[in-house]
């Protein structure tokens, strides 16, 4: 199998991790959504090795924009750590406070 070949298999893989990506992001679970974002970058990176092979150049403008979109996705999914504890803190916080509206009449 030479190289041109070789290059037009690599859709199935992109369509996969592709796939697997979108899975992977709308978990709730924080760790997974960001090895989504991660597994959305190497389907990024796979599907321009395509469009570059193919001379499909609105794919690849759209796997640059989809990059970043995806690295600020794991930005935010690192960072945001800090500000889910302290709303978590925040909500458990209030609750435990009572409504000073509730028992007026």
């Amino acid at each position: 199998m030479n190289l041109p070949d070789w290059i037009d298999l690599l859709q199935w893989p992109a369509m996969a991790l592709s796939l697997l990506a979108a899975w992977l992001v709308a978990s709730n679970r924080k760790g997974r959504r960001n090895w989504g974002f991660w597994v959305f970058l190497a389907s990024n990176v796979a599907w321009t090795l395509w469009g570059l092979h193919d001379g499909a150049w609105a794919l690849i403008v759209l796997q640059v924009a989809l990059a970043a979109l995806n690295v600020r996705g794991v930005r935010k999914t690192e960072t945001d750590s800090g500000a889910d504890a302290g709303a978590a803190a925040g909500k458990s916080a209030s609750a435990a406070r009572p409504d000073p509206a509730v028992g007026r009449g």
